[in-house]
């Protein structure tokens, strides 16, 4: 059985595929980044939702994509969470490798 990796890779080499794949990664990024900073903390979205007074609704919408966060409302996620936010663009090209 193959490994989702090794799927992904496999599907990846479709240019079609590569295109949508590059065009939804910066949202991806970031409902990881969410998550991920959410999980670290070990906070349910409950305890999330009561440290920002964001609606734990709207945390999940977040969380699986449903919505898309705004700058001030990341910075309330951040702030709850006691942490900054950071936010970067980095060049698409590396060393003429695409990134």
């Amino acid at each position: 059985m193959k490994t989702f990796k090794e799927s992904l890779g496999e599907m990846l080499k479709d240019p079609e595929f590569r295109k949508e794949y590059d065009d939804i990664q910066p949202e991806m990024d970031i409902i990881r980044a969410i998550v991920d900073a959410r999980t670290s903390q070990n906070l349910t979205q409950k305890q999330l939702a009561e440290r920002t007074g964001i609606n734990q609704a709207d945390i999940s919408k977040l969380e699986n994509g449903t919505r898309n966060p705004s700058l001030k409302l990341l910075k309330r996620l951040a702030d709850g969470m006691d942490m900054t936010l950071k936010i970067e663009f980095i060049p698409k090209y590396d060393a003429g490798n695409k990134m």
